[in-house]
């Protein structure tokens, strides 16, 4: 029987997609997770990064894995790095780690686990996405604040994203895991343009007929927003986010989509379009 893939965060954004994809081209996927959801089709197997007693039962029987790190941890590498070690020794020969555009490698949270991927494994991808565009369809606070009051709060000022679709992310991460050659570097996900929150929230207001506006809070103001609902260091993190692309940090395309997958990134209208509901 041939190894499985690993993958973490199998009922997330990244991860559910991934192992979908996996699955649908024959693979056999271990769908990791903290309560061991079904996953049709996957073997379900329960995996917290937090406790390490779940680990070994995971790598059984696997030889890649998909890496989605632990939610808003900003020292993810003390859990991954003796995760991943351990890994190696099992067997897993390669690792496809989910990192972030504004995250380089050696940079903070997973920027050290990216640094330390190749050292560990001689097939190894990282994937770099730019901001999510299932943050206006889903569950993310742009999508509650469409819904609920017709507007995205942002400290982005007229700053351009190249917002990229999770679909995409995932096929990106099934080439790279299953390929015959890892790419062995980073991988800058986009989307086909790069929007302004002023464009989205036209966009949103044409696609679902919900009239909606991007407001501008500026850094403090989000910062303060976010500190309600967050832990104050990690509210301070994701204002600062926000003021890098209002300062031009993510205003860029790549041509990754296409050239690993073999068609163009798909476009945020399609995603809408795919994803939003609307209005009334």
């Amino acid at each position: 029987m041939s190894a499985a893939v690993l993958v973490t965060g199998a009922t997330g954004t990244t991860g559910g997609r991934t192992a979908a994809r996996l699955l649908a081209a024959g693979h056999r996927v271990r769908a990791a997770s903290r309560r061991a959801a079904p996953v049709p089709g996957a073997d379900p197997v329960r995996f917290d990064w937090y406790d390490d007693t779940t680990h070994g039962d995971a790598l059984v029987g696997t030889d890649r894995v998909y890496l989605v790190p632990p939610v808003g941890d900003p020292d993810p590498a003390a859990v991954m790095l003796p995760f991943l070690r351990r890994a190696r020794a099992a067997g897993v020969r390669r690792a496809v780690l989910l990192s972030a555009s504004a995250v380089p490698e050696g940079g903070p949270a997973v920027g050290q686990v990216h640094r330390a991927l190749p050292e560990l494994f001689e097939e190894w991808a990282v994937l770099r996405p730019s901001w999510f565009m299932q943050n206006f369809t889903g569950d993310h606070a742009h999508a509650r604040s469409i819904r609920e009051d017709g507007e995205i709060l942002t400290a982005a000022g007229t700053g351009r994203v190249g917002f990229v679709d999770a679909d995409d992310i995932a096929a990106v991460a099934a080439h790279a895991l299953t390929g015959d050659r890892a790419p062995g570097t980073d991988l800058v996900l986009t989307g086909p343009e790069a929007l302004s929150y002023d464009d989205v929230a036209a966009l949103v207001t044409e696609v679902t007929g919900r009239p909606v506006v991007h407001r501008h809070l500026g850094y403090q103001g989000m910062r303060d927003r976010l500190a309600a609902l967050l832990p104050a260091e990690f509210a301070a993190l994701l204002a600062g986010l926000d003021r890098a692309v209002a300062e031009g940090a993510e205003d860029r395309t790549t041509d990754t989509v296409r050239r690993i997958t073999g068609r163009p990134p798909n476009s945020l209208r399609t995603v809408l379009e795919r994803e939003a509901a609307p209005a009334g």
